[in-house]
């Protein structure tokens, strides 16, 4: 195989998987914590997109159990955004054995 050619294969494969980032980008991943009490939404770019509290788990006297919750859920949410980035990229990139970390 020529230079020319692997040239070519390796644009075609950029190019496939900046259309799978743009698509993961695009999923939005839920994830919970606290039983559901707290849930997050959270995008591709690794965005929070929203955050909803179910009343029963505000407790004044209790703030910092609410935030472990909140953190625990977006901690989650941003795991599974991940995850689904690196499944999108590893069906582009197959059985390659391409490792591309900071690309997503």
């Amino acid at each position: 195989m020529n230079i020319q050619m692997m040239m070519k294969q390796a644009q075609k494969m950029q190019k496939k998987i900046e259309e799978a980032q743009a698509e993961a980008a695009q999923e939005v991943v839920e994830a919970s914590s606290g039983g559901g009490m707290v849930s997050v939404q959270v995008n591709g770019k690794n965005q929070v997109l929203g955050i909803k509290i179910e009343k029963e788990v505000v407790d004044p006297e209790d703030i910092e159990m609410l935030q472990d919750l909140i953190v625990a859920a977006v901690n989650e949410g941003m795991t599974k955004a991940q995850e689904k980035m690196q499944e999108k990229i590893s069906k582009v990139t197959g059985n390659l054995g391409i490792n591309l970390p900071g690309m997503f």
